[in-house]
């Protein structure tokens, strides 16, 4: 992704790899949603046919 620097990786030593530990935690969220609505899983989400859009703002009075 990118290069790792002296800087980042004194941070890592330091703090911890914070964004692997946010990656993680996202793929086990997006595990568990796969789990519970299907279609999550799917990289092209819809909504569902029952759902009426987005309605226009009425004009001010």
């Amino acid at each position: 992704m990118f290069q790792e620097t002296p800087i980042f990786s004194r941070l890592v030593a330091e703090r911890g790899d914070i964004p692997a530990q946010v990656r993680g935690e996202a793929e086990r969220m997006h595990r568990q949603l796969a789990q519970v609505l299907p279609q999550a899983a799917s990289p092209h989400l819809s909504a569902p046919h029952n759902v009426p859009g987005p309605t226009p703002p009425r004009p001010a009075l």
